[in-house]
């Protein structure tokens, strides 16, 4: 394995360009030193003990504060998700998805401002998000098998020749290379995967508790070392489930003394009497949109390979050309349970303010004409990543080593069904009275008066087939050099081009006949599946309060579909589009240079120094493909629809340009204790969302107007000046403990500004002639089936209302579009802006103790961090705060024999914000709970080739919670459950 040379000589990467030398070179030693370095890179990484030891000298000789994690053999890497082993690391926290690792903060810095390298070079990140293309440049983890991985490093200091882009830290992903490991090394591993949570399904949905996992590697080298060759493949499948209680469409945030839709009622007016512990005049408090219950049934396949070709015709030379590949297939089918709040006569209590959140909310419906609303819906995506890169490295004299590294990397993410990467089918029934929840347990317990489920009553409501895509690519060209004075000084240099285009494109098929899109005569009885809810949310508190409403329909999406398809008489109303309606692109071109001394000395007590700097100039080029669009209808009670015309393309650009230094100092009191003070100036690029040109709209607006949001492309990256001191003891072989102090100065933090503004000029029916004359007959303002009641009643045909069939309960439904005359609608316009300057501090503890020979060890780490960029709950205006900063911590105990290999783990990351804008598009907080997760891996060898593995991972069957201003007011909560592996691998 390699490891990060001296901080006094920086060794050049002979091979795929890490900042490490290639081992299989058999050149003569210039220094002792490099003599010993040489001969640490030749150890064949063995067991647990072995691998903290390797760990323990990269964090050891490094320049700079740097950690990382060894493979304890070949493809035998500590956890199956990359993930999941970067977590261990102090000051490295993780996003989890479906259960799993997928991306990570270092430092407080979010996943959008670490920047990732596969074999040094720059990777590209795809990924799909709910109901549209992702907007993050972050790497997803959860596409990266873990067999081919040799170790990960994580830069937390920055250096002059690492690439721009982690503000929190560089990860630099190294796969095995066959002049690693001389000779031939192969093996093979199979593993069966149960997991607990496909058990906790409806019938339908539930798979295969029990799926496989293979992997191998083959690597050898040939003609005396000259040529060689390494393959790596893996093919895992998964299947599981998780249930989510949650507020999907969000709060809608008010002051106490606020009169306006959705308020709750004034004192002294009509119920008033029905609110308890009213809020202040001053207080804010929250109302909630909607409420939902979700069992998910997903699917996965990873598949992932490497094929590596050395050859070093001389000594001096050698060329490694690579090609990877990964792909990670999704598939989720969901059933759902919600209904909606029109904002009508209500009963609530409230927590004390000045942030107040209801305890209890409940809306008083009579006679019971509202939907049960309890949706279906299938995602399908294809993510695909593929790198390509070529690397010489040359030895010119004994002073001069020179290399050239060229890649091009894709990452991709699309649709991967004909119903597009996500499609939803609305299905209900009309007979739900007065509604409300109970927000005082984790769990929130819906309540609903309404007669017992009556299949003839089901049908087909509103549906949306969205079609997302994302695709990212960077092209890169490094060419990097070391020369080494007669003193042992030395001087690295480099210059290096990338270029980087994200393209992400999004349509959507949506009908917002949530009235009813057909007739409850169109679906046979057979096809709707009664079912019981509180049985899949058993382990969070609260579901077992016996005021749950506790029965919902399932239905086989298909065949409801079609159904609705061929009652519809067009068919391409359930399918998605291929016709990207909105499309965004943008080009970042990079050129950048770099030059770093390296020079060590005694000055009573060994020192090593590194000054450099970094170059770096930036173009941005934005274009966009924006609807435009063309007016406003009134589909719904209280949903409002923005209809749009044919799009087109604007161009805006932008540019940068920075210098970066670096300085890294450390010193060796005595020979088990160092000391180290690190300066460097690091960038973060803007995420792709907010420098993508173009106004776009959303298109579901509400009584009061809509939302819509505008990229700028000229906004400059945020810049961190990073100030590191940390002593390391190094007491025992494989034992350490470490204390490190940081503080990061961090400039232009992207914030959001919202203003109001009326684009295009849309007319909208709300409170226009037809809704004042509706008024005026007698129909309460607070009363929109009254209103759009009368309005069909009255104007079928005319004025822009058009009519159509009457749902169950023989409430009018139709579309009523804006007219002239009417109230020009009014929109929220999000844009990004470089806002404000900010400090993040933090510590960070390490400690790795090896109990003698007992076999017996623990590894312990906590990081502190703190921050001025908090959010202030108690303000309902547009905020920056900084996502994802929060403490966390792990402690790893383990146990190795010749036999046996026994690691117990636990993670735990403190609350945090995950984001500035929740599900209702308004400016609301989206926190994070505190969190922990009990891991456990056994390891049996049975002989010096064939070995076992059991791995439980989530063993205490943690369950997950997002809440917006307090705690009460539930963003979701999601129970997934743990799963276990057994598996065997065999060496050739």
């Amino acid at each position: 394995m390699t490891q990060v040379a001296t901080a006094a000589t920086l060794l050049m990467t002979l091979g795929a360009g890490g900042a490490m030398a290639q081992q299989a070179q058999p050149a003569a030693p210039a220094s002792a030193a490099s003599a010993a370095d040489a001969s640490v890179e030749r150890v064949v990484v063995k067991g647990i003990r072995r691998s903290l030891e390797t760990t323990m000298g990269l964090k050891r000789d490094a320049q700079g504060v740097v950690d990382g994690i060894v493979a304890e053999d070949i493809g035998k890497f500590p956890d199956t998700n990359l993930a999941e082993s970067l977590q261990r690391i102090s000051g490295v926290s993780i996003d989890r998805s479906i259960g799993e690792g997928s991306r990570i903060t270092v430092r407080g810095a979010g996943p959008d401002y670490n920047l990732i390298l596969l074999n040094g070079r720059q990777m590209p990140g795809a990924s799909i998000a709910d109901t549209g293309a992702s907007n993050s440049r972050a790497f997803d983890f959860a596409n990266l098998a873990s067999e081919s991985v040799s170790a990960l490093e994580v830069f937390k200091t920055s250096r002059a020749s690492s690439p721009s882009g982690g503000i929190g830290a560089v990860v630099n992903i190294k796969t095995a290379r066959p002049f690693d490991n001389p000779g031939l090394q192969a093996s093979v591993g199979l593993k069966g995967v149960f997991d607990n949570s496909a058990g906790r399904l409806p019938e339908a949905l539930q798979g295969n508790s029990v799926t496989p996992e293979l992997s191998g590697i083959y690597s050898n080298t040939f003609a005396d070392g000259k040529f060689g060759v390494a393959i790596t493949g893996s093919y895992q499948e998964r299947e599981l489930g998780f249930n989510q209680a949650s507020v999907p469409n969000g709060w809608r945030p008010f002051a106490g003394d606020e009169n306006n839709w959705g308020t709750i009622p004034q004192p002294g007016t009509p119920g008033s009497e029905n609110i308890t512990n009213r809020p202040k005049p001053s207080d804010i408090y929250s109302v909630p949109q909607n409420i939902m219950y979700g069992v998910n049934a997903v699917k996965r396949q990873r598949t992932n390979g490497q094929l590596t070709l050395q050859y070093a015709p001389i000594k001096e030379l050698t060329a490694t050309l690579d090609y990877t590949y990964s792909q990670n297939k999704l598939q989720n089918k969901r059933h759902e349970l919600s209904a909606w709040f029109n904002f009508g006569p209500s009963v609530s209590s409230w927590t004390d303010g000045p942030v107040a959140a209801p305890k209890f909310y409940s809306e008083t419906i009579n006679p019971a004409t509202s939907d049960i609303a309890m949706a279906g819906a299938q995602y399908a995506t294809k993510n695909e990543n593929k790198s390509t890169g070529l690397n010489l490295a040359w030895k010119a004299t004994d002073k001069l080593r020179l290399e050239l590294d060229a890649h091009s990397s894709t990452a991709t993410s699309g649709a991967d069904s004909p119903y597009g990467s996500s499609a939803g089918l609305g299905t209900a029934t009309f007979t739900r009275g007065t509604t409300s929840v109970d927000f005082t347990k984790d769990f929130p317990v819906l309540s609903i008066v309404a007669a017992p489920l009556d299949p003839s009553t089901m049908l087909v409501t509103g549906s949306t087939f969205r079609n997302s895509y994302m695709k990212s690519g960077v092209d890169q060209v490094q060419f990097k050099g070391k020369y080494k004075f007669d003193n042992g000084s030395g001087l690295d240099f480099g210059v290096a081009s990338t270029t980087v285009n994200n393209r992400t494109a999004f349509s959507n098929v949506q009908r917002d006949t949530w009235g009813g899109a057909t007739s409850a005569a169109d679906y046979p009885d057979s096809v709707w599946k009664l079912d019981s809810l509180r049985q899949y949310f058993g382990q969070i508190n609260g579901s077992s309060d016996p005021a749950l409403f506790n029965q919902f329909y399932t239905f086989d999406f298909e065949t409801v579909r079609a159904l609705a398809a061929k009652a519809s008489g067009d068919p391409s109303l359930y399918l998605a589009s291929n016709v990207f309606t909105t499309d965004r692109r943008v080009k970042e071109k990079s050129q950048s240079a770099h030059l770093q001394y390296n020079i060590g000395f005694d000055l009573v007590v060994p020192m090593q120094l590194a000054v450099g700097g970094r170059y770096e100039k930036t173009d941005v080029t934005s274009t966009a493909l924006v609807p435009t669009a063309t007016g406003i209808n009134w589909v719904g009670n209280n949903e409002f629809t923005v209809q749009f015309g044919a799009p087109g393309f604007t161009t805006l650009t932008g540019s940068y340009s920075h210098f970066l230094p670096s300085i890294d100092w450390d010193m060796d009191l005595n020979s088990q204790t160092k000391v180290r003070a690190s300066y460097g100036e690091t960038i973060g690029r803007p995420s792709w969302d907010a420098i993508q040109g173009g106004q776009t709209l959303n298109q579901l607006a509400r009584l009061d107007g809509g939302t819509g949001a505008q990229g700028n492309p000229a906004l400059k990256p945020l810049k961190s000046k990073n100030f590191d001191l940390s002593a390391e003891y190094y007491y025992a072989k494989a034992s350490y403990v470490a204390l490190g102090l940081f503080v990061k100065n961090v400039d232009n933090f992207i914030g959001v500004t919202t203003t109001q503004g009326t684009p295009f000029n849309l007319t909208t029916p709300a409170n226009g002639a037809l809704f004042k004359e509706a008024v005026a007959q007698g129909c309460a303002e607070s009363d929109l089936t009254c209103i759009r009641n009368y309005i069909f009643t009255n104007y079928d045909g005319q004025k822009g209302v058009t009519r159509g069939p009457d749902d169950a309960n023989g409430n009018k439904t139709g579309t009523i579009a804006g007219q002239p005359g009417d109230p020009v609608a009014t929109f929220a316009i999000s844009t990004p802006v470089n806002q404000r300057s900010d400090r993040i501090k933090g510590l960070e503890f390490n400690w790795q103790h090896v109990f003698g020979k007992s076999g017996f060890g623990v590894s312990a780490n906590y990081t502190k961090v703190t921050s001025g960029l908090k959010y202030d709950n108690a303000s309902r205006e547009a905020q920056f705060a900084l996502l994802g900063l929060g403490d966390s911590a792990n402690l790893v105990g383990f146990y190795e024999s010749d036999k046996w290999q026994v690691r117990l783990a636990y993670n735990w990351r403190d609350k945090f914000l995950t984001g500035l804008f929740d599900g209702s598009g308004l400016a609301n907080p989206v926190y994070t709970q505190a969190y922990g997760q009990v891991d456990m891996t056994v390891g049996y060898k049975y002989d010096d080739r064939l070995s076992f593995q059991a791995e439980a991972i989530n063993l205490n069957d943690g369950v997950q919670r997002l809440h917006g201003r307090t705690q009460e007011q539930l963003i979701a909560v999601t129970q997934t459950g743990p799963r276990y592996m057994l598996g065997a691998r065999y060496k050739f």
